[in-house]
């Protein structure tokens, strides 16, 4: 008995020993199981009330929005450093400064509503539930890519999630569509359809919110205004910055876009209005990119490094985060640089493998043109070169 009993703390000892001291010192810490954060007020437009100004934060919801938002972080800087090694080719916009956007919205949706998006697609691409190994993949071109390495930067899909769109503007009709196909199955689901400062001065956009008020389409419209449309400034480009009032007819939020309670609060609040029958809802949120417009645009030529770098020192994103989980007690500074060290090797497994994995083979061109289609025939560069389509 006693042999066995000290067979049995050995096992438990070896155990602890083997625990990174980190994670010793986060089972030992006598954590908050939540906290609640006064946010900040949002504007509101044809609207009597709008979100709350506290928001609840438990201890498992901060420790996952902070990991995600360190996994867009890593995730992008690692694609700009494929991108100068000249492994992603073509378009590459990257969000990095934005994580605040794409983990609130998510964070304030149910898995089965909708999301479309620009070409800004990476961040919402993770949160939607796509892995960074197939991000990254399809980013190098490669087979085990989200769109099988034929997509690029610009699109990438999963369920629920429709891209990832190139041209300026156009994925706002597309998600009005996805909208009119809610209201049509009366299944209680919304859709987010996400542009820029840049293109909300699109024309389409205001047919879209025609229409969509017309047809009390369940949609939010929402507006990452990240104070600059490719190379200029949203002053410069615009007669009227108040991107939320730009529906007229439709109410609208005006949001702090780097605060990630206040983005999920107000992505809560409007999904609620949509989905209780009252139209769509236009939601602006106030964020900030810290690389250019695209990897071609080194981002100073029209604001200067000490902008951005005010932006990074004040407005962080995962820096607010990180101040409010320690000084809330939901976490610890060694817990979350362990999760930063863990979101590292993550990111660095899953370059490695979107740089050895193979491309896809050039008989596979035409595949997947169609969901749902007899295998047919499609010319290719000349009328005697030929390719099957397989869907």
């Amino acid at each position: 008995m006693k042999k066995m009993l000290a067979a049995a703390v050995s096992r438990i000892l070896s155990r602890v020993a083997q625990k990174p001291a980190g994670r010793v010192l986060g089972a030992s810490c006598n954590y908050s199981n939540d906290s609640t954060f006064e946010i900040k007020q949002c504007d509101l437009f044809l609207l009597e009330e709008g979100p709350p100004v506290t928001a609840v934060l438990t201890r498992e919801d901060g420790l996952k929005y902070y990991k995600m938002m360190q996994t867009v972080r890593r995730m992008e800087l690692k694609a700009d450093q494929l991108y100068k090694q000249k492994l992603i080719r073509g378009f590459c916009h990257l969000c990095d400064g934005q994580e605040a956007c794409c983990v609130g919205l998510e964070a304030g949706i149910n898995p089965t509503d909708h999301v479309i998006t620009s070409y800004r697609a990476h961040g919402l691409c993770y949160t939607r539930g796509l892995s960074v190994r197939s991000i990254l993949a399809e980013l190098t071109g490669r087979r085990e890519g989200c769109a099988k390495g034929k997509g690029g930067s610009m699109h990438m899909y999963c369920s629920y999630f429709y891209g990832g769109n190139g041209i300026v503007g156009a994925q706002v009709p597309l998600g009005a569509g996805i909208s009119l196909a809610c209201k049509y199955l009366s299944n209680n689901q919304v859709c987010l359809t996400v542009y820029g400062d840049g293109a909300a001065n699109q024309g389409q956009i205001a047919e879209t919110f025609n229409m969509a008020a017309l047809w009390k389409l369940p949609c939010v419209f929402i507006c990452e205004n990240n104070r600059y449309g490719m190379g200029t400034a949203a002053e410069r480009a615009a007669a009227s910055t108040d991107y939320y009032k730009r529906g007229n007819f439709i109410p609208g939020l005006r949001v702090d876009g780097m605060d990630v309670l206040c983005v999920r609060e107000a992505t809560k609040f409007a999904a609620d209005y949509c989905r209780a029958g009252k139209g769509p809802i236009v939601m602006e949120l106030q964020t900030y990119r810290y690389h250019g417009h695209s990897m071609s645009d080194p981002g100073i030529s029209y604001r200067t490094r000490e902008e951005v770098q005010g932006v990074r020192r004040k407005s962080d994103p995962i820096m607010l985060l990180r101040d409010r989980m320690v000084n809330g007690k939901l976490a610890s500074v060694e817990e979350l640089k362990e999760i930063d060290a863990e979101v590292r090797k993550e990111i660095d497994v899953a370059a490695q493998i979107a740089v050895t994995c193979p491309e896809p083979p050039l008989e596979e061109i035409a595949h997947h043109v169609y969901s749902d289609n007899p295998p047919f025939e499609v010319r290719g560069a000349n009328q005697w070169i030929k390719f099957k389509s397989v869907s």
